[in-house]
């Protein structure tokens, strides 16, 4: 699976992945956002299955997504978010359920 990362460097908005060789580098994310999708979306119709990482300056939070080929010729390619894992709704499922079995975190890690 091809991986596409946005992300900001010290300036401007860069875009990386192993299907070019050299990094592509914008004076915005929106335009750094719009490059990605849509070298996902070519890569996805030439077949090949794509993560894609939106990245904020902050490093607050970002966005993951994966294009999947399309499973129709001409047909757009497929896209799904991937969810945050290590959100606190979902760490504070993870110890209701350690809790619930009688494990502690150290024994589950």
């Amino acid at each position: 699976m091809e991986k596409i990362v946005v992300e900001p460097p010290d300036a401007g908005w860069a875009v990386r992945t192993d299907a070019i060789a050299s990094t592509m580098v914008f004076r915005s994310g929106s335009a750094a956002e719009e490059a990605a999708r849509g070298l996902a979306i070519r890569l996805a119709r030439a077949g090949e299955p794509v993560k894609l990482h939106l990245k904020l300056r902050n490093s607050a939070a970002e966005a993951r997504f994966v294009r999947l080929p399309p499973l129709e010729p001409g047909a757009t390619p497929n896209l799904v978010t991937i969810p945050d894992v290590r959100t606190p709704e979902h760490e504070g499922v993870q110890a209701t359920r350690r809790a619930q079995s009688g494990r502690s975190r150290a024994s589950v890690e």
